[in-house]
């Protein structure tokens, strides 16, 4: 049966009013030879040409953009394999490469001392520029001490690390060897790391003695000491530690070891191990509807070749270009756009440790006068804080060597798209808004610098191989038309796309192919135009996105849960002009309990204790009960229209079982009695 959902405004077939848009044209900068670079695609007919070859002729489309891209050890005979409905989808199965040497050792044996990696540390001041020449060393080292303590190709690897280029070694080192690395973000609590290096099983957990971040010390190994304590990590043989700060941690004998001093042991040469091109090359933990989180699996070939193909086509990168993606390492983000898209590549990419308003809110604009930084690719939460703080920190520095600027993480409103296309990009820049996810690996819905016209708000027109349909929430029939919303879904598969969820197939094929038979489902409404671009309007599921940080409203719920005076908790995602949406909880608690000031505190660092800061809810609201249906299932479409002050457009609650619980909820929200 196709999806449905109680919360879902966005993808409601219906005619939406026209957006009031100015329309873009490609800066004449971007197509002067002698100003720029000419752009790899240079005008919407040689585009409309490629895609329309890259869904209606995939074998050969993607197969020669594979060869040109990507170096095999062994070539693919079969491009492209299975199909949505088995949930078998595979790519260049018979072809074998590594990750790694695409990304370091062909680069290094062709110039080792171009610059590969520039680490801009929590201080502006710090500042270490790193070689492919030396990253290849210094990943041998590694992948030889993970050898070492007995880590064989397959094997899982957690890695729980600050912005640091370390950080990146421990990566690529597992992939030299064929061992499968999930980074978990440094900022999830003990018990949410814990989580993830159960779920997968790792021996290995590498880490540092703390991270940098704002001027602040972050404790992580402390952190990962808490989560290790448990019986559930029992697995975990040996933690390596890499030291950051030089504080002192605790160590624990004949389990932790020193990062320098392991690695002062290790030879600097280590052969490749030579992977399938479906072999797992990583695992990524995101929030699902379900709670738990899910491991997606991405694997070697296919997603290598969207991250690196997406980074040359979207953002235009060549070897000499100086790329910034202001993402941490711990989200997908980080994966594509700060390690595998550019180093494969061979391009220089930025590491930023600190935050964009440390020591000054100019901490953006000023790395990229120093670095020269050729691209910048960064959120629209970040955007948006930094407009709200005054021109005069860009205005400052020389944003000269811009030639494209990207949005990430959720849609861009046009207020902030205008300023950043202004200010930032001074109008001689693309602005690229990208539409993407974990389970996509890569981009898929931007504009091209060369040749889209843009339109601010709108993700614009589908990436290479990416065939979007719209389709009704109700039916699943496809809506066509512009100027109708519906869910979107993509309907034939392309080679970045994850394959699995860890350990659970099933889980996968009931979360995204089966919601909608024959498609993929992407959990986002949206409207297409009468251009055929696409505005994304939003989770349709229970996801909420806080700056750009995708959570599962059911793992929040289930955090609140566990206080001991919580009878029942409900989460939905509000409006939030800075952070795109926030998290509002609706607590009711236990017979016999009274809740005392602070106890939305309270409850407040529960969330942060068992997820991590950034899913702390923005109000925590005590109501004596929930608004639910006849059956028990409470209804969240009213709490998201009384959050968002709509409350007077409620609708139909004549299937509530209690009606009059509604307008104590208001009070609770809005002060206002009923």
């Amino acid at each position: 049966m196709p999806h449905s959902t109680d919360n879902n405004s966005a993808a409601q077939q219906q005619p939406d009013k026209k957006p009031e848009v100015v329309v873009h044209p490609v800066p004449s900068r971007l197509l002067d030879s002698q100003q720029c670079p000419t752009p790899h695609i240079t005008s919407m007919d040689e585009y409309r040409r490629m895609w329309k070859e890259s869904v209606e002729e995939p074998e050969k489309f993607f197969g020669n953009l594979a060869r040109d891209i990507l170096s095999w050890d062994k070539p693919f005979e079969t491009v492209k394999h299975g199909s949505f409905d088995n949930g078998d989808v595979a790519w260049f199965l018979e072809g074998e490469l590594n990750a790694c040497y695409n990304a370091v050792d062909r680069h290094a044996l062709k110039n080792p001392d171009k610059i590969a990696i520039i680490h801009e540390g929590d201080e502006p001041s710090n500042v270490r520029r790193i070689t492919y020449g030396e990253l290849y060393r210094d990943v041998c080292r590694m992948a030889n001490v993970l050898k070492k303590l007995g880590v064989r190709r397959g094997d899982n690897v957690a890695i729980y690390m600050p912005m640091i280029p370390e950080t990146l070694i421990a990566t690529l080192a597992c992939a030299r060897i064929g061992a499968i690395h999930s980074i978990v973000f440094a900022g999830f609590s003990a018990e949410s790391l814990l989580d993830r290096v159960a779920d997968c099983g790792a021996h290995i957990v590498i880490t540092s003695d703390e991270g940098r971040r704002g001027g602040r010390n972050i404790a992580t190994k402390c952190i990962v000491d808490t989560a290790l304590s448990r019986q559930e990590a029992h697995q975990v043989e040996h933690v390596i530690v890499y030291k950051r700060t030089g504080s002192e941690v605790p160590m624990m004998e004949n389990r932790d070891l020193w990062w320098h001093e392991e690695m002062a042991n290790a030879r600097p040469i280590c052969s490749y191990e030579k992977m399938s091109a479906e072999d797992p090359l990583f695992l990524l933990y995101t929030s699902g509807s379900t709670g738990a989180p899910k491991g997606i699996v991405h694997t070697t070939g296919g997603y290598l070749l969207g991250a690196a193909a997406t980074v040359k086509y979207i953002f235009d990168v060549r070897e000499d270009d100086i790329y910034a993606c202001m993402a941490d390492i711990g989200w997908v983000t980080g994966h594509s756009y700060i390690l595998y898209g550019p180093l494969t590549l061979g391009a220089t990419t930025v590491l930023f440790e600190s935050t964009p308003t440390y020591p000054t809110p100019a901490r953006f604009w000023e790395l990229i006068d120093k670095h020269k930084v050729t691209q910048f690719y960064t959120a629209p939460t970040a955007i948006r804080a930094l407009q709200r703080l005054g021109d005069k920190w860009v205005e400052q520095n020389d944003l000269s060597t811009l030639r494209v600027i990207g949005s990430v993480g959720e849609p861009i409103n046009p207020e902030a798209w205008n300023w950043y296309n202004e200010k930032v990009g001074k109008g001689r820049c693309a602005v690229v808004d990208t539409y993407w996810q974990t389970e996509t690996g890569s981009i898929i819905i931007s504009p091209l610098p060369g040749c889209t016209p843009t339109k601010p708000g709108s993700a614009t027109l589908p990436f290479f191989g990416i065939k979007p349909v719209l389709l009704d929430p109700s039916t699943g029939k496809v809506i066509e038309g512009p100027h109708q919303s519906g869910v979107l879904a993509i309907s034939q598969a392309w080679p970045s796309m994850a394959r699995s969820v860890y350990n659970n197939h099933s889980r996968f094929i009931e979360t995204y192919l089966r919601p909608y038979p024959g498609y993929y489902f992407t959990g986002d409404g949206a409207m297409r135009d009468e251009d055929g671009y696409i505005w994304i309007q939003g989770r349709v599921d229970d996801v909420i996105n806080v700056s750009g940080h995708r959570l599962s409203t059911a793992e929040i719920e289930s955090a609140l849960n566990t206080h001991e005076s919580v009878a029942e908790a409900a989460v939905i995602g509000g409006h939030d002009d800075l952070t795109g949406q926030c998290i509002h909880a609706f607590v009711s608690v236990k017979p016999h309990i009274k809740a005392t000031e602070g106890f939305d505190k309270e409850l407040t660092l529960v969330v942060r204790k068992t997820i991590g800061p950034f899913a702390a809810p923005k109000r925590v609201y005590i109501v004596n009960a929930h608004p639910k249906t006849r059956s028990g299932k409470i209804m969240r479409r009213i709490l998201r229209k009384i959050v968002n002050g709509e409350h007077d457009q409620l609708g139909d609650i004549s299937t509530l079982a209690d009606q009059t619980v509604v307008p104590s909820i208001i009070e609770a929200v809005h002060g206002i009695k009923q």
